[in-house]
């Protein structure tokens, strides 16, 4: 019986053997999990630093590159100034030498002409012998080579670098800049700049970049052609490379930096812990918040929804939306009552749509077909016919626009549509308003033709009655000779203030229906003596001496004859009423009216003056009257003013009317002693090829 139960004692030790062997490698497997777990971040932490760190390195090498590129494009805006503020070789080396002072980075300028002949050079004043031991030729291809290159590009090019030996065993690695001077369109020569590539990487580089980092310009296979600095040798360092391509040749710039080690271990497990337990925290809060924001949301949108219900009930625009497939999506309560259908009947339906007239359909869906093809229509709108459920038509003006969602795809039109009716009834009556304007405007026009009329043709019918007097008496003289001859001239006198008559109320009614009048080129002194008989005619009434006082050689004046011949009688006649008989006449004894013609200068500033034109001749009327009072020059032009008895106020208004037609001005002033002078221009004749 012993036998049995310390089998059994060594059975169950053995199986506790094995579940403590079996928990032993459970805990083994789990802390080789962790292990590698840890292994794992450390290692995944010191990539992401390596690669971070090269990323920003890389991201500092390519911001050098740019940063050396915009330095060189500058240096080419600078060095074309150099040619604008220095034309000459003497002036140009003067300038250059502050220029090489400024950008360390050039070494050495020079102008050469158009078959690479050295007019003018310069090196810089930061190094001692730059030629050294080499003669400058012996690097001329380079220059060759990148002018020919600029030439090609029509702007900056460069050449390849080559090393420049100096003395005691050193050198400097150059390269070539060319660019061609164009003067007046032509080309005069190349500006060529020799960069040395230390000076570039010293000089053109972001100094905050370069700390603590090694940057160089390197070939192709690693071979270091300018070195500005180096990373400690004992540290291991990243390094990042980027191509500067410049026109004509292209550097490799490498940027090396030294790699700090990591020092998280330690606390790597510890963190992943609690960054696990604080991101379960934040989950929760973030989905308690969330919850909160989304319940916000919904009421806002809630809230939305309500004001923009409020705001469509209270729109009279109708509004109305369609997918692309023509199917109403979308309509408020104002286009259900402009067209009316409920919203539940307009909703899905299709084309055509129920409120197109009949007679209309084809021309609505090709407007529609326009649209969708991409052929939109004008911004702003277009107008329309729609046709109400009772079958009454109504005009619409129509705005649509695209309707784009949220991936910004096109999904349909909006439209807005105003009930212009109302609109068309106001526009119909002030069409009427306009009409009945016209009409009065133009029973105005007749009335101030018939004045016009009465007013201009007093003078030819006087003349003409004054003549026929004339021949009366004529028939009666006892002499026959003499009053045959007399009266042949009276009446060719009738005759010809009968045509004038004629002319003139040609020329005024063309002038009230502001018809295009015929000009003519008339001599200064033609337009006098054509109304020479009817001034004299009324100065020896009046006893007042006339004075023609006219400049020789004036030129010819382009107008209107007969409108001009008018103003002059007009002025004249006024001139001599101005000096009635029991006026005090001057020293000489006599009261004399002066008209005088001739080329002003006119100033701008002067009042009446007429515009800038080659030539004007300027006519002036004088008299010696009482002068006009402050009240009376104040409405002199004013229509229907007048100060005589029997006067219309129409002359001087029409006078004024007819020089500024001819693109001259009317003005007055006084004279001296006492009286007035009308003045007036007139444009000279410029020629057929300036009229």
């Amino acid at each position: 019986m012993s036998a049995a139960p310390a089998a059994s004692a060594a059975g169950s030790s053995g199986w506790s053997g094995v579940l403590h062997s079996r928990r032993g490698w459970l805990w083994g497997a789990l802390l080789l999990l962790v292990a590698v777990l840890l292994g794992v971040l450390v290692f995944l932490a010191g990539e992401f630093e390596e690669a971070r760190d090269q990323a920003a390195l890389e991201r500092d090498a390519a911001s050098l590159v740019s940063d050396i590129r915009s330095e060189l494009v500058r240096n080419v805006q600078t060095l074309q100034a150099l040619h604008t503020v220095a034309p000459n070789p003497e002036r140009w080396s003067e300038t250059a030498v502050d220029l090489l002072i400024e950008h360390r980075e050039i070494v050495r300028v020079e102008w050469r002409s158009n078959n690479y002949r050295l007019l003018a050079q310069r090196d810089t004043p930061y190094l001692a012998s730059l030629i050294g031991q080499i003669r400058r030729d012996a690097f001329l291809p380079e220059v060759r080579q990148a002018c020919d290159s600029a030439v090609r590009l029509s702007g900056p090019a460069f050449s390849a670098s080559y090393f420049w030996p100096q003395s005691e065993g050193r050198g400097l690695e150059l390269m070539e800049m060319c660019l061609p001077v164009v003067r007046a369109g032509l080309p005069d020569g190349f500006l060529v700049a020799t960069y040395g590539l230390q000076g570039v990487l010293a000089e053109l580089t972001n100094k905050e970049l370069v700390r603590g980092r090694g940057l160089s310009f390197n070939e192709a296979d690693g071979t270091r052609l300018a070195v500005l600095s180096q990373p400690p040798e004992s540290v291991r360092s990243l390094s990042a490379q980027a191509l500067l391509d410049l026109p004509g040749h292209t550097l490799n710039l490498r940027l090396d930096a030294p790699l700090l080690p990591l020092g998280l271990f330690p606390n790597v497990l510890t963190a992943v812990v609690g960054a696990l337990s604080l991101a379960l925290l934040v989950v929760v809060a973030l989905l308690g918040r969330d919850m909160r924001l989304r319940q916000r949301a919904e009421l806002e949108v809630a809230e939305a929804l309500a004001f923009r219900k409020a705001m469509e009930n209270s729109l009279v625009t109708g509004l109305r939306a369609r997918d692309m497939e023509g199917r109403i999506t979308y309509v408020n309560p104002a286009f259900c009552q402009m067209v009316g259908y409920s919203a539940e009947e307009l909703l899905g339906a299709g084309l055509p749509a129920p409120w197109w007239p009949p007679e209309r359909v084809d021309e609505y869906q090709h407007r529609r077909s326009l649209r969708l093809s991409g052929q939109n229509l004008p911004r702003e709108g277009y107008e329309s016919v729609f046709q109400r459920r009772d079958g009454t038509r109504f005009p619409v003006l129509i705005i649509e626009a695209p309707l784009i969602d949220a991936q910004g795809q096109q999904t349909g039109h909006m439209s807005a549509m105003l009930d212009i009716t109302e609109q068309r009834r106001i526009e119909d009556l002030n069409r009427a308003s306009q009409d009945r304007l016209q009409a009065t405007a133009r029973l105005t026009t007749v009335g101030e033709m018939a004045s016009l009329l009465s007013h201009e043709l007093n003078q030819p019918l006087a003349a003409i009655a004054s003549y026929a007097t004339g021949a009366l008496n004529l028939l009666d003289a006892d002499d026959e000779r003499v009053a045959r001859g007399d009266l042949r001239q009276a009446m060719q006198r009738i005759g010809e203030q009968a045509d004038r008559a004629g002319r003139v109320i040609k020329s005024v009614a063309d002038f009230v229906r502001r018809r295009e009048q015929s000009r003519e080129a008339v001599a200064p002194l033609d337009l006098v003596e054509a109304i020479a008989p009817l001034l004299s005619l009324q100065a020896k009434k009046q006893g007042i001496q006339l004075q023609i006082d006219f400049v020789p050689d004036l030129p010819s004046v382009w107008c209107d004859r007969t409108l001009i011949e008018q103003v002059l009688l007009n002025l004249a006649r006024n001139g001599m009423q101005a000096m009635s008989e029991g006026q005090p006449p001057l020293v000489s004894g006599l009261r004399v009216l002066r008209l005088t013609a001739n080329q002003p200068r006119l100033s701008a500033g002067r009042a009446g003056a007429a515009p800038a034109h080659k030539a004007w001749v300027e006519f002036s009327v004088t008299d010696h009257g009482e002068g006009l009072s402050e009240d009376v020059a104040r409405q002199l032009f004013t229509p229907f003013f007048t100060t005589k008895a029997e006067g219309m106020g129409l002359g001087l208004s029409l006078c004024r009317t007819v020089v500024e037609q001819h693109g001259g001005a009317l003005s007055f002033e006084p004279a001296l002693p006492r009286g007035t002078v009308f003045r007036f221009t007139l444009p000279a004749d410029a020629g057929p090829a300036l009229r």
